[in-house]
């Protein structure tokens, strides 16, 4: 019979990288990516998107501020206890509006192929 897995949250591989986002693995596998995401204070990351994957995501702790569509001129705002969906393919970037706390975000990317596609611009 098989066991439970256990990361701990200072056990996780460093993954793929877009600036100003740290993403930390915690379970992957063909085609399934359970990570944490961490924004530091005032941060505001590069324009990416996630290929054709859907990501998942839970807001633990902070503020988060997600800015997308063709000109970067929409918004949504993410408070903690909050889940998000970001389809396959939509640019976007991930924004920490407080000036004095990070944020950390849980996520679930479900999909294959190229899970980062960092851009210039949306």
């Amino acid at each position: 019979m098989p066991g439970i897995d256990v990361v701990r949250g200072t056990g996780l591989k460093e993954g793929q990288s877009t600036p100003g986002i740290l993403r930390e693995q915690a379970f992957e596998s063909s085609n399934v990516l359970v990570s944490r995401t961490r924004l530091d204070p005032a941060a505001v990351s590069g324009w990416h998107h996630h290929g054709t994957h859907d990501l998942y995501g839970f807001l633990l702790s902070g503020r988060l501020r997600l800015e997308y569509g063709t000109t970067g001129s929409e918004a949504v705002t993410v408070s903690p206890g909050d889940f998000i969906h970001i389809p396959p393919g939509l640019v976007h970037r991930d924004v920490n509006p407080d000036r004095a706390r990070g944020l950390i975000v849980v996520n679930i990317l479900v999909g294959s192929g190229v899970r980062v596609v960092n851009l210039d611009r949306p």
